[in-house]
Formats: structure tokens, C-alpha cells, sequence
């Protein structure tokens, strides 16, 4: 059934998929806290630098670039060749998946003990080594889908996925009890692997159902080049956005030393800030990340079609519907923060985390929608250069703010790039904005 509106009925389904994912995330989390404690998250969350790293390296410029030639190409009645654009672009992103896979398992106890300066990390880096390909081949099949228009595959697997990851985790933790074995956060690496084989493995079902058909009139060298060229700039931006983003995560327990906390104390505030908090805090953006899912292949066959006037309709909607919903959001975490906090973790710092970065909502809610529009015009290098300009600041807050502040040099940080990044983007997009 073709929907008139497939942005909105997109993003519909990717948002109620996003909520209902981030709901039992939250229940996840919760459990979390209460078996491996904040110590034992602050732990999982140090793995994810890495981790993420790795599908930036791999898979998040040719996931885009996928996702816009396949609607280019499906906006003008090419379907065999956007069939050619998937296969070839996911072949390029699991060729590099394996290698990125066997190199953090080989090189586990260099990064745990030296990048990390943790050693209790090395065991989840070499689980989690065996997920990328996985995760990689999901990511590609969502780009497939989302330059479809289908969202409604997606968001399945993104419920799918979580489904998995929180039942395997209470496996996990069942066993280790029944052998008297203390629970630590390997059992959230188990929950991720275990949700990345199973989402893959649906996938390939999918797709063989779909049945491809690239047509042998289409030049494989041509079409892998598009990808090459349109993927080389986003993945060379998101990899040095992914190293500074990691150096920030590393730095903060190390800046909070310096402060005059523990190593235990800083482990714990910082898992409880990124584990507890800013899951919270962000829950929100299940909607913001739909639209902005969305928007790209929109924008981009939009833009094929000579669509200008649709463009600038589009923006337009998007900065009053973000923006009210990031004050809504700002209102009610800053009035609800503590309550909230200690309701559902627990935790009173947690709740006055959620209190006082409340104020960041309305920026991050817009940026993100914002950036996805940006690509879509092909204004990748531009989005880049504001994102650069965010993770900057922060980690120039961190590191001179936060032995002085404490975690309040942080927020001040977070608050400076994205409001910044905010007036960025509108500028970029003023021209395109006022087109009549």
C-alpha cells in the first residue's frame, strides 16, 4: 500500500518503533543498574568508543550513501539499478566489517589496557568484535528499506534486535546466578551480539524473500565508484568525529580524577550520566531520529525531481515541530528531572543530571533533523564542519572545565556546541528555506 504522505507515515511507524524500543531499553537499563550497579555500566558504556568507531569506519558513509542513490535512482523508475547500488554497497561495507572485526579481537588487550586504561573492558571488546559484520549487514538492509519507503521493515528489526539483546542478557544473568558466578557487564555484550545475529539473520530472510534483480546492463565499477566518492567524505567525517567523540567519553573519568573523585566514584558518575541520564534525557528523540531517517532519501529525491519549493516547505516544518517538542521536553525534565531519576533508577544523581541538562533538549531535538537535511542536499562537508565544531568545544570543556567544575563544566559545554551548531545549520539552510 503506497502512502500519499511516506515521510510522515514513516515517520510514524519509525517513531512508535523507536519509543516502544526505547521503553524496554529503559527496563533494560534499570535491570542493569540493579545487577552489574553503575560501576559495572560505567564499564559497558567505556567499550562503546571503540565499537562505534568501528560501524562509523565500515558502514555509516556507504549506509547513506546506499540510502540516497537507491532514492535517486527509484525517483526515476530505475529499479534495477538501485538493486545494484544495495548489493554492491554492502558488499563494500562487509568487506570491511570482517577486517575491523578481526582487528579489535586481535588487538583487545592493547585497547582495553592502553586506549581505554581499563583492563575489565578486554573481554567485552573481543565478544563484541563478532557483532560488526553483523550490525553492518542490518544497517545496509535499513538503508535498502528506508529509500523504499518502507519503514515499517526497520522498525521491526529495531524491536526485533532489542527484544533479543534484553532476553539474552536475563539468560545470561540466570545462568551466572545458577553457577554462583558474580554478574558483570559481559552480559550486556552478550545481549548485543545475540540481538545483531538474530536482526542479520532476519534480514537475509527478507531480502531473499524480496528477490533482487541488478541488472547486467549496469557498470559495477561505475555504480561502486558513486558509492566510493558519496561514502569516502561521510565516513572520513564520521571517523574523526567518532575519535574526538571517544577521546571525550575517555577523558571524562580521567577529568573527573583530577577533580577529586575515585576511580570508582568516576566510573560510577560517569555511568550514571551516560547509562542512566542521558538515555532519559534523549528518549525523546525517538522522534526527531525518525523524522531524520526519513528526511534523507526524501530530500534527495526531492532535490533529483527539481522539487525546491517541497524542500523548503519541508524545513520549514521540521524547525517548529522540533522546536516545540525540545521546549516541551526542556519543561518537563526540568521540572520532573529528580522525580524521574530516583523513580526509575534509584538514583538521586541521576535525577539531577536529568534536571540540570534539561536545557540542552531544544538544541539536540533540531541538530539532528537539521544535519539529516543537510546530507540529503549533498551538503555533506558543511554538516561535518558543524559536528566538528560541537565535539570541539565539548572536549575543550572537558578537559580544562570539568577538574575545576566538575560534571557541570561538561554540561556547559554540551550547551555551547549544540547551540551553536543550531545557528549553523539554519544559516546553511536559510537559502534553501526562503526558496518561493
Amino acid at each position: 500500500m503506497e502512502h500519499q504522505h511516506p515521510v510522515l507515515w514513516g515517520t510514524i511507524i519509525l517513531t512508535a518503533s523507536g519509543i516502544a524500543s526505547r521503553c524496554m531499553g529503559f527496563f533494560y537499563r534499570i535491570f542493569l543498574s540493579h545487577t552489574i550497579g553503575a560501576e559495572g555500566i560505567g564499564i559497558y558504556q567505556l567499550i562503546f568508543p571503540v565499537y562505534t568507531f568501528c560501524f562509523a569506519l565500515c558502514v555509516f558513509g556507504i549506509q547513506t550513501a546506499i540510502s540516497r542513490l537507491m532514492a535517486s535512482a527509484l525517483a526515476k523508475n530505475q529499479e534495477s539499478h538501485a538493486d545494484c547500488i544495495f548489493l554492491i554497497g554492502t558488499f563494500m561495507a562487509l568487506a570491511l566489517s570482517f577486517c575491523a572485526g578481526i582487528t579489535v579481537h586481535t588487538f583487545a588487550d592493547w585497547i582495553g589496557t592502553v586506549f581505554l586504561q581499563e583492563t575489565r573492558t578486554i573481554p567485552l571488546l573481543k565478544l563484541l568484535s563478532f557483532s560488526i559484520p553483523f550490525g553492518v549487514f542490518h544497517s545496509c538492509t535499513s538503508a535498502y528499506y528506508y529509500a523504499r519507503k518502507k519503514a515499517e521493515i526497520p522498525a521491526f528489526l529495531q524491536l526485533l534486535e532489542q527484544a533479543v539483546r534484553i532476553v539474552s542478557s536475563f539468560l545470561v544473568y540466570y545462568i551466572l546466578l545458577s553457577r554462583q558466578t558474580e554478574p558483570s557487564a559481559w552480559i550486556a555484550a552478550a545481549g548485543v551480539l545475540a540481538g545483531e545475529i538474530t536482526s542479520a539473520a532476519v534480514c537475509l530472510m527478507l531480502l531473499s524473500l524480496r528477490k533482487l534483480h541488478p541488472s547486467a546492463s549496469v557498470s559495477f565499477f561505475q555504480t561502486g565508484r558513486d558509492i566510493f566518492l558519496l561514502s569516502l567524505p561521510l565516513t572520513c567525517n564520521r571517523v574523526l568525529l567518532t575519535l574526538l567523540t571517544s577521546m571525550e567519553n575517555i577523558l571524562i573519568p580521567i577529568r573527573l580524577r583530577l577533580f577529586g573523585l575515585t576511580g570508582t566514584q568516576a566510573l560510577s558518575l560517569f555511568g550514571i550520566l551516560t547509562g542512566m541520564a542521558m538515555p532519559l534525557l534523549f528518549f525523546p528523540s525517538a522522534i526527531t531520529n525518525s523524522m531524520s531517517v526519513m528526511l534523507l532519501p526524501s530530500v534527495a529525491q526531492k532535490q533529483a525531481l527539481g522539487e525546491n519549493k517541497n524542500i523548503a516547505s519541508t524545513i520549514k516544518m521540521t524547525v517548529k515541530s522540533c522546536l516545540l517538542l525540545g521546549i516541551f521536553c526542556f519543561v518537563l525534565f526540568f521540572c520532573f528531572g529528580r522525580y524521574l531519576g530516583v523513580f526509575l533508577f534509584q538514583n538521586e544523581t541521576a535525577g539531577a543530571f536529568l534536571r540540570t541538562f534539561s536545557f540542552i533538549c531544544p538544541f539536540f531535538y533540531l541538530n539532528h533533523t537539521l544535519m539529516s537535511i543537510l546530507n540529503g542536499l549533498g551538503k555533506t562537508l558543511r554538516s561535518f564542519l558543524h559536528n566538528l565544531l560541537a565535539v570541539l568545544i565539548r572536549i575543550g570543556f572537558t578537559f580544562f572545565f570539568i577538574p575545576l567544575y566538575g560534571i557541570k563544566g561538561y554540561l556547559w559545554g554540551i550547551l555551547l556546541g549544540e547551540l551553536l551548531t543550531t545557528l549553523l545549520n539554519l544559516v546553511a539552510l536559510r537559502p534553501t528555506a526562503i526558496h518561493q
